[in-house]
């Protein structure tokens, strides 16, 4: 496995997953991967290929969800020259082309009723037939399925085929986010940085600042360890002093004071379809976005049982963060946060940050 697709991690739950990929890698039954998004179910395909008897033989990637409905059985089964407008010659699919190799399905749930029949016909029989042709292709191939979807309610609401779940569930390998992943932010923040400290011809890796670990520990990672790798770089990249601890990260790239400015109108419409989504959800999904940003940071406010000291958190977190952002040049930061300079001299004392207190003035 190259070193762009390796492993990282060492918390139980991710490590659960790794063995059970491995452990169904030699067999020729089809699996199903299932994860939100950027948890890495390619790479648990690939596993899966590469330690499997097929490992020398083709592996073949198509993203369901990147192709138009009328496509999709064409790539997936081939077609006849003079098949479709368009069709100039004939074209294997990528079964055929995956012949005693293996074939990943990805977005698996965004397949047509009518190619996961298709889809059914060519587990169940070994063979093929492609779009205009009068005889089908026997193939050899092992199938290896991912979604983010929850396929038994799809199925149990006939937008998925249940004999097609039953056909390719002979193993089915769960991954768990990145939120849950007991100590591998820190694990991955740390190859990542330092992998692009590497690229950037950094003497050294200087590391990440207290305050930058414990915002990327308790960030809720909705992209996962694909979002992740891009804000770890992306922190790195943009930190001009390799001899200093990373002090600033941002999570959402979008962020800034300059954005295109969005109508009234269009806000009050996006906000009530929001609204009006998130009616009947769970903590945390169909949020309006006009939510409060305490409630987007994670506070639960029932849960506060101390308001000075919760707001001398806050306060903390906030300074730390615009010190970062400002390379702990105090007058900047100062200017930034609305306050005096002997306001934030202040603040740095009184929330034991003077480490680094005589820096950037």
């Amino acid at each position: 496995m190259d070193r762009e697709n390796q492993f990282i991690g060492q918390s139980g739950a991710f490590l659960d997953a790794v063995e059970r990929a491995s452990r169904a890698a030699p067999m020729r039954r089809p699996v199903l991967v299932i994860g939100e998004r950027g948890t890495g179910k390619e790479l648990i395909a690939e596993r899966l290929h590469r330690l499997s008897t097929r490992w020398d033989e083709p592996l073949v990637t198509m993203n369901c969800a990147a192709l138009p409905e009328t496509l999709i059985e064409a790539e997936l089964f081939g077609h006849e020259a003079g098949a479709f407008t368009g069709a100039t010659r004939a074209r294997p699919g990528r079964f055929e082309e995956a012949d005693k190799g293996t074939l990943f399905l990805d977005e698996l749930g965004t397949l047509s009723m009518a190619a996961q029949e298709r889809l059914l016909r060519a587990v169940e029989y070994g063979e093929v037939t492609r779009i205009g042709a009068s005889r089908p292709v026997r193939v050899d191939v092992r199938i290896v399925a991912a979604t983010n979807e929850d396929l038994p309610a799809l199925a149990e609401r006939g937008e998925f085929r249940a004999d097609l779940l039953d056909r390719l569930s002979f193993e089915v390998i769960t991954l768990p986010p990145l939120r849950v992943r007991e100590g591998d932010v820190e694990v991955l923040a740390e190859y990542f940085g330092r992998r692009m400290a590497a690229e950037l011809h950094w003497d050294g890796w200087p590391g990440f600042a207290d305050h930058v670990a414990r915002q990327l520990e308790d960030y809720p990672w909705p992209g996962n360890v694909r979002e992740l790798r891009n804000v770890v770089e992306r922190a790195v990249y943009r930190w001009e002093d390799w001899q200093e601890p990373i002090g600033h990260v941002q999570f959402d790239p979008f962020d800034s004071p300059w954005k295109p400015f969005e109508p009234a109108t269009r806000r009050a419409e996006r906000d009530s379809l929001g609204q009006g989504q998130g009616q009947g959800k769970g903590k945390g999904q169909g949020a309006p976005a006009s939510a409060p940003a305490s409630a987007a940071a994670g506070t639960d406010l029932d849960a506060i049982d101390d308001l000075r000291a919760e707001v001398d958190a806050h306060e903390r977190r906030i300074v730390e963060h615009a010190l970062g952002r400002h390379r702990w040049n105090q007058r900047q930061t100062a200017k930034a946060l609305g306050l005096t300079y002997d306001q934030l001299r202040h603040c740095i004392r009184k929330h034991g940050l003077g480490e680094r207190a005589g820096a950037g003035d």
